[in-house]
């Protein structure tokens, strides 16, 4: 029978930098982690953060441009990918974030770069925040801020309602399955259109309940109203990038978000959708590289 959650050697078998990849145990989870760069001591450690239902795949391409100057470490969060949930952990940002921390010190790794996709970034933040780290942060098409007016009240429960149906997933899982399914939902939701190679790994994923779970069960615990009020004090260098085509985060969010953080810069590139960083990686790289570098 069929496991509900993707499998090593069948959905990974030719995962993208699969060589990179190890599993690691920490904070009650068997996490897998990919790992490229110098291998001289001492070299600048850049942490990556994938967003709700992605995984290390989504970072295929800016791992190993990224690498060429940085130790470049990515991981599939719990509950997506090759990273399998623990029921006795909760999923919330808060916790996200500690258990990242937690995998940190189990790898001994100590990021002078942060870049975070998506809800990948809240993490990031929540990390600057807890730690009172000052370390760069980049953050791609960020999701920072609750859902405006009556959404902000209807997604959580909304989620929460998804997550106590296990047929919910069950049936994404199946409908993901179809042909083409995967391509429509991704450029409908968020404006990207990416390659077929993208698209496949996207789909080894979607097919299997179990990750539709942990994306799910990440959705019903997020808050984002305490991050909201904390952004003011974020003590770090942050830069927020917004793709013109991104259909999952508008652009006003990511201002409203830059203009509560002191020190924030705002980039915006054109063309591109919410999974910008996997359609054009050298051009988010390139951007990535020039604020680290005016912040090293």
């Amino acid at each position: 029978m069929s496991s509900r959650y993707p499998d090593w050697k069948i959905e990974g078998r030719d995962w993208p930098n699969r060589d990179a990849s190890t599993f690691v145990e920490a904070d009650g989870y068997r996490w897998h982690i990919q790992r490229i760069g110098p291998e001289r001591k001492g070299a600048p450690i850049c942490l990556l953060l994938h967003g709700t239902g992605a995984a290390t795949h989504s970072w295929r391409e800016v791992m190993p441009l990224l690498a060429e100057h940085y130790d470049v470490i990515a991981m599939d969060l719990p509950g997506h990918g090759f990273t399998r949930p623990n029921p006795a952990r909760q999923v919330s940002l808060p916790k996200m974030a500690a258990s990242v921390e937690l995998l940190l010190e189990e790898l001994e790794a100590a990021p002078t770069l942060i870049v975070g996709h998506s809800a990948g970034a809240a993490i990031g933040l929540r990390l600057l925040l807890d730690k009172s780290w000052k370390t760069p942060l980049v953050g791609l098409n960020p999701a920072l801020l609750p859902f405006p007016g009556l959404a902000a009240k209807l997604f959580p429960q909304l989620a929460r309602m998804l997550f106590t149906n296990p047929f919910v997933s069950i049936i994404f899982a199946r409908m993901a399955r179809g042909p083409g399914q995967v391509k429509k939902f991704l450029e409908r939701s968020t404006g990207s259109a990416i390659d077929a190679e993208g698209i496949d790994f996207y789909q080894r994923l979607f097919s299997k309940s179990g990750h539709c779970d942990g994306a799910i069960r990440m959705m019903a615990n997020w808050r984002l109203e305490r991050l909201e009020q904390r952004l003011p004090y974020v003590e770090s260098p942050v830069m927020l990038v917004h793709a013109d085509k991104d259909t999952a985060i508008p652009a006003s969010a990511v201002r409203r978000a830059a203009d509560k953080i002191p020190d924030c810069a705002l980039e915006t590139v054109t063309g591109l959708g919410h999974l910008a960083h996997e359609e054009d990686p050298e051009q988010l790289v390139s951007l990535i590289t020039a604020f680290a570098e005016k912040h090293r």
